[in-house]
């Protein structure tokens, strides 16, 4: 195990260089030129040179790479070109008002389908695994605007149960009172698709000759489907719940620009709006570094769930 840990960081380091070099690249060939941006359409060719100067755009492309890994290495990715504000605060700032509706996002998302999508694939061709694809399918169709439009109209406006909007300084009022709906929402949006791939995981297994195998030697459903079916089918599931991390916080920043809640994704779009390119970099490093991080977790709970599996 701790071979197959070390190797595995080893072999991250240069995904995550690659990562670096495509980042900086991108920023700085296909990118807008950040100094038009922040100096506007009525700025001199003087001030431009002079903002490029400041930002150290006007420096060769290896110095500026030098500079770009030393941030990372060093955690400190300097000012926000927009805001003046510590790229490092802004993300210690900003990353708990995400967190608070991301997590609780993938977990109920999961806790919630792998149930829902066993209890289909157990009574598969009936009347009601009919009703449920029909419904799960009408609602992927659905765009997530209308969702929220819908959400706040209904739960908020008219039953009053949950604020349309706001955020606040205390976490635990934030999590009961103010991140409810937008999580609600998120995993009425997410919910149908996860289903729908969920079943088939539990299709396939259920089709298996190991389950004709135990239902013969007399076990009960119950049994079959939670000791074997749901276990075996478990390595797919994890697999498609280290590739959701990307998407849940992708989608997470919709919802944050949706309900006015101060995170990650919020601030992104406006960095994007503004050309802010060390937020946008440190973003995409970060986003990159993490879901590197979680693959990691995920291929070690391969061998927790099934004692099978090998780490070579």
């Amino acid at each position: 195990m701790a071979a197959y840990l070390i190797r595995r960081v080893w072999q991250m380091i240069p995904t995550l260089l690659g990562v670096v070099l495509l980042v900086f690249f991108l920023f700085k060939y296909f990118g807008s030129d950040p100094s038009v941006i922040l100096g506007g359409l009525n700025a001199s060719p003087e001030q431009i040179e002079s903002i490029r100067e400041q930002l150290g755009l006007n420096k060769p492309v290896w110095e500026q790479l030098y500079i770009f890994i030393k941030q990372i290495v060093t955690f400190d990715w300097g000012k926000s070109w927009a805001t003046n504000e510590s790229v490092a605060n802004l993300f210690a700032t900003r990353l708990p008002a995400t967190l608070t509706v991301t997590v609780p996002i993938l977990i109920l998302e999961v806790v919630l389908a792998i149930p829902f999508a066993l209890a289909v694939a157990t009574v598969r061709g009936s009347l009601t695994d009919r009703a449920v694809m029909i419904c799960t399918t009408v609602a992927v169709s659905i765009s997530l605007l209308v969702y929220v439009i819908l959400a706040q109209y209904l739960f908020a406006f008219r039953l009053g149960w949950f604020p349309v909007q706001g955020w606040t300084g205390n976490h635990w009022t934030n999590l009961t009172t103010y991140a409810p709906l937008p999580i609600l929402v998120a995993v009425a949006v997410s919910l149908a698709p996860q289903i729908r791939l969920y079943r088939s995981f539990f299709l396939d297994e259920i089709g298996h000759d190991y389950v004709r195998t135990a239902r013969a030697k007399g076990l009960t459903e119950r049994t079959v489907l939670l000791k074997h079916v749901l276990r075996n089918a478990m390595i797919p599931i994890l697999t498609n719940v280290s590739v959701l991390l990307p998407g849940v916080l992708v989608g997470s920043f919709l919802i944050e620009v949706f309900f006015s809640i101060p995170g990650l994704g919020r601030e992104l779009l406006l960095a994007v709006n503004r050309g802010d390119y060390p937020v946008l970099q440190a973003f995409a490093i970060y986003l990159a570094a993490l879901t590197m991080t979680f693959n990691l977790l995920v291929d070690l709970l391969y061998k927790l769930v099934d004692p099978r599996v090998v780490l070579k």
